[in-house]
């Protein structure tokens, strides 16, 4: 009697029953990538800023649109789609890549602006005491951005956004007069310095994508400057490697995207000095700039074609904005520090 190579209707079942548990988890990660793998939308930082003040009974006093867009700004970055997802170690957020880069640039905006509120912002000189909740949310927003174990980055930041809770408390409260802002030319014209700088970077790693010859010492920090060749006629030619491409944009993305949000808050806080020195048009205009920046992608990928190519280049349309950004950002800053 020969032997069937067929196997028996049980095992038959149970491997259908595994092919079809493997598809369905395909299909349920390869979802939830599309769906976290989203930017968040902008906000509005002036009405944020009065439906928390209300809440918290205070006035909506100088400094606070500031505060309440740092704290929005950072929850935002835990509670979007999909949570926090540069520390995740399991799928399907360790399979993304183009989010925990936006984060990461989210996460330098929102820093910078912490450590100024602290050492800056909240300070009328510099032999004065610095803010108790600031001196605490600084170093706990500074954490390292991928830990999973204890305390996990997530835990440490919603630390932080508490105790920017404390300051914004104290901060319109007539009655406790201990939390300042010190919307002064000079205290913000420092800010954007660090900020012209950070742009100035992102321009450069963007421009990077199709070849740039610089001329004189490359920057070592600069991460494309690990694919650098000498050029004809001098100079090196840096080249960022085609798997960095889609992480300078996004973390540009995300930079950007943060940092127009807390550009409208100092519309608000800084109003009165922008005006006196004639600088709420150049400030409106970076803000303008940046708007641009954040379009939507209408696309699956980074493209990433020759500057004068067939296919678009999204890495240079994203270095043209912040170049234009950044150049009427040290317009803005130079009105600042006119008398």
């Amino acid at each position: 009697m020969p032997i069937s190579d067929t196997p028996p209707a049980p095992r038959r079942g149970l491997r259908r029953a595994v092919q079809t548990v493997l598809a369905v988890l395909v299909l349920v990660v390869a979802a939830l990538m599309w769906w976290w793998d989203t930017e968040p939308p902008l906000f509005d930082p002036v009405a944020v800023t009065q439906a928390q003040m209300q809440q918290l009974k205070r006035p909506v006093s100088t400094g606070a649109t500031t505060t309440v867009t740092l704290i929005t700004s950072v929850r935002t970055l835990l509670d979007k789609r999909g949570g926090y997802i540069s520390n995740d170690k399991l799928p399907p957020g360790v399979f993304l890549d183009n989010m925990p880069n936006w984060e990461f640039g989210s996460l330098t905006a929102s820093r910078d602006l912490v450590r100024a509120l602290r050492n800056d912002f909240s300070r009328s000189q510099t032999q004065s005491t610095e803010d108790k909740d600031l001196a605490e949310a600084d170093p706990l927003l500074n954490s390292p951005n991928d830990r999973w174990l204890l305390p996990s980055s997530e835990s440490q930041y919603r630390k932080a956004i508490k105790r920017l809770d404390g300051y914004l408390a104290r901060l319109g409260d007539a009655d406790n007069s201990s939390a300042h802002f010190y919307a002064r030319a000079d205290n913000l014209a420092d800010y954007l310095q660090l900020v012209s700088s950070r742009l100035g970077s992102l321009s450069q790693r963007l421009s990077a994508s199709v070849g740039q010859i610089r001329i004189g010492d490359v920057d070592a920090s600069d991460p494309a400057s690990a694919s650098t060749v000498a050029a004809p006629g001098g100079g090196r030619l840096v080249k960022t490697p085609w798997t960095q491409i889609d992480d300078n944009f996004y973390e540009a993305r995300g930079y950007t995207w943060t940092l127009l949000e807390q550009l409208k808050a100092f519309q608000r806080d800084f109003g009165p000095i922008l005006r006196s020195k004639h600088a709420d048009v150049s400030l409106e205009q970076v803000i303008r700039e940046l708007e641009e920046a954040q379009r939507p992608l209408h696309s699956p990928m980074v493209l990433n074609g020759s500057p004068f190519g067939f296919f678009a280049n999204h890495s240079l349309v994203m270095a043209n904005y912040v170049s234009r950004a950044n150049a009427a950002l040290i317009d803005l800053r130079e009105l600042l520090k006119r008398g």
